[in-house]
């Protein structure tokens, strides 16, 4: 029998099926159902003509095979395949709803109010969920959950674009172009990077058991990819420009605007001199809470906001916007801007949950290609999410946001990074470094929809924490978030008593399952499972302190300021570092402040201090305090 007429059948069965109201979900007829992932990629293959090897290592690189409970990731798609919904996907708030974070964190100058704007969600790259129901005959819904039907509709989408291209091919390198333009991109860069990531891992291989349980394996295959296709999709060449970028990942200049408006304001960046003014200490994670389209349109608004890049979900495209020398207004706290380069990655839905492994990937390349250019160490005192900056001064710490969130996977993030959490110590060595196994570790959050009702259960790479070693003890008091000394929640921005994968902790005591670290002036306990152990320097209140100040910004003593620059105040938060406690140590940094308030940037200064600070992990965001009121030791000491 022909494959066009095996088709033919295969149509007719499925619709008889649709109308009888029989599953649908055996590749071909007279078959049974597939009854493992592994078979359901192999009979939805020959189903469309796809080659499977294809079909595996497409949806490798949108959900590493996983089913992600039914749930949408961060940009509206849904199951193994990625299939997008965004009417769906998009209910709910975002992390903005709950923040009211100046993106400046500049006191010096008035507050820039947050203005999301209204969303974008025209692309067609947000909704093939439709396109895959009418090569299916399947139902919207159906798609979105089941995940052999997922998988089938993913092959549809692929076998109908390759059919547009024209190719009547069985080798796996002549599907160039249908997996390029199954990423969704717009421009050359774009799918060409996800295409050659894509035939990557088929050259490769790989197999990993998925988040349901579920082993899959794609066999190491070398193929010789047709990539001329590429010129066939129509697409639009990639606008390089002035991108500092690695020359594979397709990335595009999209500048955000340096304008003044008058009266002496301006936007939405500022000027700088970078590293030769101040060093890059810094990369911040950030979510968008927002389609690629809706955050493309802020960061081009002159009196909006900034950041250096904006990263795609679905294909992982980059644009830059601001150039690393310049100081972006993204984290909301002056010091740490003036410092750091952020990164936006694509996402709306406040009930996302998970990212893509094309973004993912994209990430982790422009990352260690920034960290090995401007001297940033590969690690979570130096790679930091934005819930993990401080506020400047006590009034601004509750209004900081949560982004990434409990879902971003800092473990398989630093895996990409080729810098991984190991122990390489032991619990008596004296540092705890959160690392639970993010598939398994569901923390109960509430929220994601509805404030109070629970989140559907996800993997997360957050480790909450308690005020004993027990599983129903209370949680612990983040006195910003809670000013009445009451417990933390389980709200899924409510990070109180939350450690993220990777922060190292130094441990205050071990009771048999169970570990303490020191955290926001408390023993905050969990179970040493999810912990690596090493060695390293913490701080603690010099002898005769009874408690030491700690500070969200690391600001020059007044003396240092010259004439014409007011004095920035070095205001304490207001947690206490008391003595006895200690705390794992970061860096140690200078004491800076970058006066930049006007549109000329000839009048920029960066004022140094002779204090210096040190940067310390003191709760689920970094702090700092005064090297002089602090001894530092060694954490097994």
């Amino acid at each position: 029998m022909s494959r066009s007429t095996s088709r033919t059948i295969l149509i007719a069965a499925v619709a008889a099926g649709l109308a009888t109201g029989m599953s649908t979900a055996a590749a071909t007829p007279g078959t049974a159902p597939p009854t493992t992932r592994q078979e359901a990629y192999a009979a939805a293959a020959e189903e469309f003509g796809v080659p499977e090897s294809v079909l595996l290592g497409v949806s490798y690189l949108e959900s590493r095979w996983d089913t992600n409970a039914g749930l949408p990731s961060t940009s509206a798609g849904y199951g193994p395949m990625h299939l997008t919904d965004v009417g769906t996907a998009n209910s709910g708030g975002t992390h903005h709803d709950e923040g009211t974070e100046d993106p400046r964190g500049d006191t010096a100058r008035p507050m820039l109010p947050p203005d999301p704007g209204e969303q974008d969600f025209s692309a067609p790259s947000l909704r093939t969920v439709d396109v895959a129901a009418d090569l299916t005959g399947v139902d919207i819904a159906t798609l979105r959950s089941d995940p052999v039907q997922n998988i089938r509709g993913g092959a549809a989408l692929l076998a109908d674009y390759q059919r547009g291209l024209g190719v009547d091919s069985d080798a796996p390198g002549d599907w160039y172009g249908a997996v390029a333009k199954y990423s969704g991109a717009t421009d050359t860069g774009s799918a060409r990077t996800f295409a050659d990531e894509v035939f990557k891992t088929i050259s490769e291989g790989v197999s990993r058991v998925t988040d349901d349980g579920q082993r899959v394996s794609l066999p190491a295959t070398p193929v010789d990819a047709d990539a001329s296709q590429l010129g066939d999709l129509g697409l639009r060449q990639t606008g390089a420009g002035e991108v500092e970028c690695p020359a594979d990942l397709g990335c595009e200049w999209i500048p955000a605007p340096y304008e003044a408006f008058g009266d002496g304001d301006y936007g939405n960046h500022d000027k700088a001199n970078r590293p030769q003014s101040q060093k890059i200490d810094y990369i911040i994670i950030h979510d968008t809470e927002g389609s690629y389209q809706t955050t493309l349109n802020l960061v081009q608004d002159p009196t909006y906001v900034s950041w250096q890049y904006t990263l795609r979900s679905a294909d992982g495209h980059i644009a830059q916007h601001v150039k690393a020398k310049d100081v972006a207004w993204q984290a909301g706290n002056w010091y740490i801007n003036s410092k750091s380069i952020g990164l936006e990655h694509e996402g709306f839905a406040a009930n996302g949950a998970w990212y893509t492994e094309a973004m993912y990937r994209s990430s982790s390349k422009l990352v260690r290609y920034l960290a090995g250019k401007y001297g940033i160490p590969l690690d979570r005192q130096h790679i930091l999410g934005h819930d993990n900056v401080p506020g400047t001064i006590p009034s601004t710490v509750r209004g900081m946001h949560w982004d990434p969130g409990p879902y971003w996977d800092w473990a398989h993030y630093f895996e990409l990074l080729r810098a991984p959490f190991r122990s390489t110590g032991t619990s008596l060595t004296g540092l705890a470094t959160i690392r639970p196994d993010y598939a398994t570790n569901k923390p109960a959050f509430t929220g994601c929809k509805t404030a109070g009702v629970p989140c559907e259960p996800h993997g997360s790479g957050s480790v909450v924490l308690r005020t004993a070693p027990a599983d129903d003890a209370p949680l612990l008091t983040d006195i910003a978030l809670h000013p009445d000394g009451s417990p933390g929640t389980m709200h899924i921005s409510d990070h109180s008593a939350r450690a993220e994968t990777g922060q190292t902790f130094a441990i205050a005591e071990r009771r048999g399952a169970w570990v303490a670290v020191w955290y926001l002036g408390q023993k905050g306990w969990f179970k040493a499972s999810d912990a690596a152990w090493s060695a390293g320097f913490v701080a603690t209140p010099k002898k005769g302190l009874a408690s030491v100040p700690v500070y969200g910004r690391a600001y020059p003593e007044a003396a240092a300021y010259p004439s014409g620059i007011p004095p920035q105040a070095v205001t304490p938060l207001q947690y206490t570092l008391s003595a006895g406690q200690k705390y794992a140590v970061g860096l140690v940094t200078p004491s800076e402040y970058y006066w930049a308030v006007t549109y000329d940037a000839t009048n920029h200064t960066v004022v140094r201090g002779k204090t210096k600070y040190l940067q310390i992990q003191f709760g689920h965001r970094v702090a700092f305090v005064n090297v002089d009121d602090v001894d530092v030791r060694l954490s097994f000491l």
